[in-house]
């Protein structure tokens, strides 16, 4: 039996393009997921804050066209570090009930002792490093917003002008939603009603 003189030269361009192939390495792109550890969230916002295994979320809070970044968090005394670090503590939840002094609110007891000391880490990124940069636009540590699960999507403000803002499912038994979101200045809590499960 016998080939054609072409054959071995295509069985060799084959092995030659499988091994090419294989020995590129892949890329994964930074936006899909953060390099984000406790070493990371303790230099930012101090030694009381730990991740809780809620994955951070990337998008432009802020909308000046760099990345952000939300870090659900465990933070245990978040008025300690605050002049440190330099982050702002904010309070939006109770602000929306009425009174939002993070300075009182902080020690108020959660619903769920579980969750005590749960809080969003904001960082707004500055230049082509954005979040990452080690001089960042600004940082915000959201207290008592009492959240199960997190997500950014857009929201519409004004009219044609979608925003970025935090959706949150919260707990407690009505299974409320809720969207925070920065307005230019500061961060503000609007309750959006009842899950629909």
């Amino acid at each position: 039996m016998s080939f054609p003189k072409s054959v071995p030269l295509l069985i060799a361009f084959c092995l030659w393009l499988s091994f090419t192939l294989t020995a590129q390495p892949v890329s994964v792109p930074s936006a899909t997921k953060p390099a984000v550890d406790n070493a990371f969230v303790q230099k930012q916002f101090g030694s009381t804050c730990s991740l809780i295994g809620i994955e951070p979320l990337i998008a432009d809070l802020d909308n000046d066209g760099t990345e952000d970044i939300v870090i659900p968090a465990r933070c245990t005394n978040p008025m300690m570090d605050q002049v440190e670090n330099s982050f702002v503590v904010v309070d939006p939840y109770n602000s929306f009930f009425g009174y939002g002094n993070p300075k009182v609110t902080t020690q108020f007891s959660s619903e769920d002792p579980e969750r005590r000391g749960y809080s969003l880490l904001v960082i707004h990124g500055a230049g082509p490093q954005a979040w990452r940069s080690a001089t960042p636009k600004a940082k915000f540590l959201i207290v008592n917003l009492p959240f199960k699960q997190v997500v950014v999507k857009k929201l519409a403000i004004k009219k044609n002008k979608p925003i970025m803002g935090i959706f949150a499912e919260e707990t407690g038994g009505d299974q409320a939603t809720s969207v925070i979101f920065w307005d230019g200045k500061r961060y503000k809590y609007v309750p959006l009603g009842s899950s629909m499960e």
